[in-house]
């Protein structure tokens, strides 16, 4: 049973078989067909998977199909021009993981160069709407974490700090790679990528090395860490203007 090793030679084979079919299926109603994931990147494993988009004309709703063909596996994701359109301008709280596919196309198939005005209006997006999903982030995920950790430390169990540890790092990166409107390339350099960032707060890479490590064995010492790094949040989000607290009450 596969994943399978395979070539880039041989993947991207199977990519332009890919995209014949759909020619062939779905003919005028194709507006562009891209490539993206590592593949797109030319950073692909031996054993990295076919990632696509077929973008029609009109759709009445977005699908996916999916499917190994035992040593390889591909995933077609496919959408109308307006619905991908909306959908790349859209900012929340995972945008640095989930919108890096739509910078890193590689057209296909692409009469109209769709895919270039793709990437040119993810480049409109207002500063305001990334400082309103950080300040949500704030308060929606970082804020309930360290509630969390919290009453680890005063009711258990332990068993869970490792993973609020994990959830607290990634989350601190969303919010510096929101911050610096910037993407990850993949969900396994998030953490090693957010690190070069200059702007961040001060205590991030003490939490991401302990993560990154797999140092959590030692309850107190994690929460130690997750401690400090909170409050570097705190000062670094109030230096940037990133609010918590609306208000003093109910902010209705």
């Amino acid at each position: 049973m596969g994943p399978s090793k395979m070539t880039r030679e041989d993947k991207m084979n199977i990519v332009m078989m890919i995209v014949d079919q759909l020619l062939m299926k779905y003919g005028t109603k194709v507006k562009a067909i891209g490539l993206y994931g590592s593949l797109a990147r030319k950073t692909d494993g031996p054993y990295s998977d076919i990632e696509m988009k077929c973008v029609l004309h009109s759709l009445k709703e977005s699908f996916s199909y999916e499917w190994t063909a035992g040593d390889w596996k591909a995933e077609i994701n496919f959408d109308d021009g307006e619905s991908i359109l909306a959908e790349a301008a859209s900012v929340d709280e995972e945008w640095p993981l989930t919108h890096g596919q739509f910078f890193d196309i590689l057209p296909l198939y692409d009469p109209d160069s769709f895919f270039h005005s793709l990437k040119e209006n993810i480049n409109t997006i207002d500063s305001s709407v990334f400082k309103e999903v950080i300040c949500q982030t704030l308060v929606e995920e970082m804020y309930e974490y360290m509630g969390k950790i919290r009453n680890i430390q005063v009711q258990g169990p332990d068993s869970f700090l490792p993973i609020l540890a994990m959830n607290l790092a990634m989350g601190g990166a969303m919010i510096i790679g929101l911050h610096h409107q910037r993407c990850y390339t993949t969900s396994a350099q998030v953490l090693p990528e957010a690190l070069t960032f200059t702007d961040q707060p001060k205590e991030f890479t003490s939490l991401c090395e302990m993560v990154m490590t797999g140092n959590l064995s030692n309850p107190q010492h994690i929460i130690i860490v997750c401690e400090r790094f909170w409050e570097s949040l705190v000062s670094w989000s109030t230096q940037h203007g990133y609010k918590m607290n609306v208000s003093q009450g109910i902010p209705w």
